[in-house]
């Protein structure tokens, strides 16, 4: 099996699973916080394949900025995968959707509306990691 199939395989009951070469790391963490965990905690995800549930414009920020090289989304939008197309990372997912909403459902996610309009990756993260300071989740 490849990283990615194994990622994809043993992403059920969490909401990421990153695998690599028989290492494989997972979170239940919802939204971007479970890639800003790693990334603050100074987890090397380079050559990493992900499985997640959602995917949108932040996380395919997130997963460019890491080095992870295959992505399978259950959902994904469609700027993250014109990010991930821009940046040349291949991707699976199971339904292209036009935008991420927020947890009620009433709007656009807040993570995507944040890096609307910012394809620059360390902008990006440093956005991200202001954006959930500002609404008091934990990183």
């Amino acid at each position: 099996m490849t990283d990615l199939q194994i990622a994809k395989y043993n992403l059920f009951g969490h909401t990421i699973c990153l695998c690599k070469g028989g290492d494989c790391l997972y979170s239940e963490s919802r939204g971007i916080a479970p890639m800003m965990n790693f990334i603050a905690g100074g987890v090397d995800l380079s050559g990493y394949s992900v499985a997640d549930v959602v995917v949108g414009k932040a996380a395919a920020l997130l997963f460019v900025k890491c080095g992870i090289k295959n992505v399978f989304a259950k959902t994904l939008s469609q700027s993250a995968k014109n990010i991930l197309e821009f940046y040349d990372v291949a991707y699976e997912y199971e339904t292209l959707t036009e935008r991420i909403i927020n947890r009620a459902g009433t709007d656009t996610c807040p993570m995507e509306k944040a890096v609307r309009d910012i394809d620059n990756l360390e902008q990006a993260y440093s956005i991200l990691k202001d954006k959930l300071k500002a609404m008091g989740e934990k990183q």
